[in-house]
């Protein structure tokens, strides 16, 4: 087993200090169009510290592809000069600096968008109370989706960033195209799994040859997953291990597993003898480097996500903690009840650290249950 304090090169030649990330995080601190604040290239430089990589929040990589106001959007190559200052700050604290790129899909709001119909693979809302009805996005729609998120690539190279995250968890669009809930296409983007898969492959393929184009230096591409869904129909454990599958095959660097809590087990019958991530781990076998997350706050929850991991990412407790990774690397751990106190509790007690954007999302986080 790995220690945190290990370097670890990945397949594109990067390498990381040791073993430890910031998981991406929504923080809404950016301008109306996308713009990176001041206030956010000060968040994430604070967070920078001890850490081998900061994954920052979702940046959109076209109009439509817009979550929720304050998002980091990469759609455009007018961001790419503050992207850049951005890059450098969380560089300058001797972290690797990763951009998590998306798309929403049906995942937003015709507000978000100012006025235009959200999208999806097909017009099937989400199974939410404020969820509206998308429309299902044409052949067009999709080649041109694909393409963004090639461009989105060449901008955050632009930018001087270290790497990319594909978002394909959490609902939204890629994990949409692979959902036999939202998916209920008939043409070639739809129905079995192969096809259901066919957009993220196709996306994949985009990012690699804009690394391919671009790129003068080893560049990091990740991907993150969700394991499970809700929904019925919707992706199954068992789904989640053919799209691993299919994954470990391309020249991702990394995988990185959605869960609320690292020691997770799944809901599907045949798969709860361990935790999801013990699971994943057997199934990629070493090819490609697993990142597992979820409520991890102590040396101890390191150590165990280790055990079935190569990388530790960790959220909401840098939040709250920003010298959390500095004071382990030191061996100790944080003062006080900064690793033990329920999040709640930290941020009533905390949150005049926070610029108001931020305060107030996670203020509204708090009264409600997260998209994992």
């Amino acid at each position: 087993m790995a220690k945190f304090t290990d370097e670890l090169k990945l397949p594109s030649g990067v390498t990381l200090k040791n073993r430890l990330m910031m998981s991406p995080m929504t923080t809404r601190q950016s301008f109306f169009d996308g713009e990176v604040t001041t206030d956010e290239i000060k968040y994430y430089e604070r967070r920078a510290h001890g850490v081998g990589a900061i994954i920052t929040g979702a940046a959109n990589v076209e109009p439509l592809g817009k979550g929720w106001p304050g998002e980091l959007s990469i759609a455009d190559d007018t961001m790419v000069p503050r992207l850049h200052d951005l890059a450098s700050a969380i560089q300058g604290a001797g972290a690797k600096a990763i951009v998590q790129i998306f798309h929403a899909g049906r995942m937003t709001h015709k507000a978000t968008l100012g006025g235009e119909q959200i999208v999806s693979a097909s017009a099937v809302p989400a199974l939410r109370p404020d969820a509206e009805t998308p429309r299902e996005m044409t052949e067009d729609e999709i080649l041109a989706t694909i393409d963004a998120f090639g461009a989105a690539t060449r901008r955050v190279i632009e930018a001087g960033f270290d790497g990319i995250e594909l978002h394909g968890a959490n609902t939204y669009l890629l994990q949409q195209f692979y959902s036999p809930h939202s998916n209920r296409r008939t043409d070639k983007w739809g129905g079995s799994r192969e096809n259901r898969y066919r957009f993220i492959g196709a996306v994949l393929d985009s990012v690699f040859a804009a690394v391919k184009q671009y790129a003068k230096k080893p560049f990091i591409v990740g991907y993150r997953v969700s394991p499970e869904e809700f929904e019925t129909p919707g992706i199954r454990f068992a789904d989640t291990l053919a799209l691993l599958e299919k994954l470990v095959q391309t020249p991702l660097d990394y995988i990185h597993i959605s869960l609320n809590n690292f020691d997770r087990v799944a809901r599907a019958e045949d798969y709860q003898d361990k935790s999801i991530l013990a699971y994943v781990n057997e199934a990629v076998h070493g090819r490609v480097p697993v990142v597992g997350v979820g409520q991890v706050r102590q040396r101890a929850d390191v150590e165990q996500v280790l055990a079935t991991s190569d990388l530790v990412a960790v959220g909401e407790q840098l939040l709250y903690d920003p010298d959390w990774a500095t004071n382990l690397l030191a061996g100790k751990e944080s003062a006080g009840d900064l690793t033990t106190a329920s999040f709640e509790t930290l941020f009533n007690r905390e949150q005049d650290q926070f610029a108001l954007p931020l305060r107030t999302f996670l203020g509204e986080r708090y009264q409600s249950t997260p998209n994992i």
